[in-house]
């Protein structure tokens, strides 16, 4: 290009973000000029940049038209007016398998200004693909086992320890999941299982900041099972998922211990543990031939059941709503129902004397009568 002929050029000044922005800026002004602007403008038009790895996922540019007598190198560039393209964020997602259902419902989650979905067909290949480039959400086939994506899992976590991966699982075992709990998989799901829920977690995923140490596996075995959770009420319902597929019970017997386990475990997080992440609740659940327990512990001062007004475990005899008052006046979420509820749904609803250890037990009649 000869000094001083009019040019259709740019100058861009390009963060450091975009691994292929880099390589351009290895070349010079030239070859930044002539490869740089066509790529990156391409990425902001569509908003996705295949180079961006790692966790930056941005790309800044400014960019200014070269007037006519600038030339590129050696002298310093007029600047006649400036555009300036905001960083933007690009996260992906990959998918195994060709599940249109759920590819449906993962774009009515995902913006599609802010997400990029890719699509591969094994365990194999998904696990080719984490080699070079990083996702920020992955999901399994569902027509694949929990043991075959707890191995892709493990693998995966040697290459890029934080992958966010939630295991879609045609078959399963309560040692699975737990196992899968141990390997950090973010949710865990088996056949048959709610769109609605899956779609819940998935929502999860992608806000969660911070998700690698929200559950911690103290012991475990498929009939005795102690963990730790983060107070919030992300990580509970991370939990929550967790322990349903962990259970093998009997319906009713499941759904009773289920909402009674959900209404204790988001008890002991809010009120004992304040939604604070810098704190833990202590979860056991054991599975007997007869019976079925869950005890949570939380870090809180503890309560008796006649200094809860919120609650409507205190409500007076003659005003049973008196509880939905005292909440709204305080600021409070609409409920205080748990307590009350829960009771009805097992057989024995233990407090400690200082109240924040509480223990659930539901006798099971899993063999006929005489």
């Amino acid at each position: 290009m000869k000094s001083g002929t009019p040019t259709q050029a740019f100058r861009i000044q390009l963060s450091a973000n975009c691994n292929f922005c880099q390589l351009a800026t290895f070349g010079g002004p030239s070859n930044l000029i002539a490869l740089g602007m066509e790529r990156c403008l391409l990425a902001v038009t569509e908003r996705v940049c295949l180079s961006h790895t790692q966790i930056a996922h941005s790309c800044s540019l400014a960019v200014w038209p070269i007037v006519s007598g600038e030339t590129q190198r050696g002298s310093k560039m007029s600047a006649v007016s400036t555009i300036e393209m905001r960083p933007f964020a690009v996260r992906t997602a990959l998918v195994v398998g060709g599940d249109s259902q759920i590819e449906a419902r993962l774009w009515e989650i995902l913006q599609p200004g802010d997400w990029a979905i890719q699509h591969t067909s094994d365990n194999a290949s998904a696990l080719a693909m984490v080699q070079s480039k990083n996702f920020d959400l992955i999901l399994t086939s569902e027509k694949t086992s929990g043991r075959e994506d707890i191995e892709l899992l493990r693998k995966m976590r040697r290459i890029r320890p934080h992958t966010r991966l939630i295991i879609l699982a045609d078959e399963s075992t309560p040692a699975d999941v737990i196992t899968s709990m141990r390997e950090r998989a973010f949710s865990y799901f088996s056949k048959p299982f709610s769109s609605d829920a899956l779609a819940v977690m998935i929502r999860h995923a992608i806000e969660e900041p911070c998700w690698d140490d929200g559950i911690d596996v103290v012991s475990a075995t498929p009939e005795w099972i102690r963990i730790r959770a983060r107070c919030d009420l992300r990580t509970a319902d991370r939990v929550l998922q967790f322990f349903d597929e962990i259970a093998e019970l009997p319906d009713p017997e499941r759904t009773a211990v289920g909402t009674a386990f959900r209404e204790m475990l988001m008890n002991a997080i809010e009120h004992g543990g304040r939604l604070d992440p810098r704190q833990q609740v202590e979860v056991s659940y054991v599975r007997a031939r007869h019976m079925v327990t869950c005890r949570i512990s939380d870090p809180g001062k503890g309560f008796t059941l006649d200094e809860i007004p919120h609650a409507a475990i205190a409500n007076p005899a003659d005003d049973p709503v008196h509880h939905l008052g005292y909440r709204d006046a305080h600021g409070m979420r609409p409920g205080g129902f748990g307590v009350l509820l829960a009771q009805r749904l097992v057989d024995e609803l233990i407090y400690s004397e200082h109240g924040n250890d509480v223990q659930l037990i539901k006798y099971l009649d899993l063999e006929p009568r005489p």
